[in-house]
């Protein structure tokens, strides 16, 4: 991937979150096929290093935290900086 493109994407990243609901509807009608085949179909590393992290919780490898535990930890930190 090119830096031109990587800058498309960011603007239109920026765009989206930002854009009227209606012309997030008409984009996605126009992109609905494209987005629906997508859905349930992520890269084999990704799958594999959620499958390696799924296995580590349910042994006890790894301690998990709540969200809300995660938003203090964050609240915390910022307010150290």
């Amino acid at each position: 991937m090119s830096a031109a493109i990587d800058t498309l994407r960011e603007k239109l990243h920026l765009y989206f979150d930002k854009v009227e609901d209606k012309k997030i509807k008409a984009f996605y009608t126009i992109f609905k096929s494209d987005l629906e085949n997508e859905i349930g179909a992520y890269h084999p590393d990704f799958k594999n290093e959620m499958e390696k992290r799924q296995r580590e919780y349910k042994t006890g490898k790894v301690k998990m935290v709540t969200a809300s535990e995660s938003k203090q930890r964050i609240k915390k930190i910022l307010k150290s900086t």
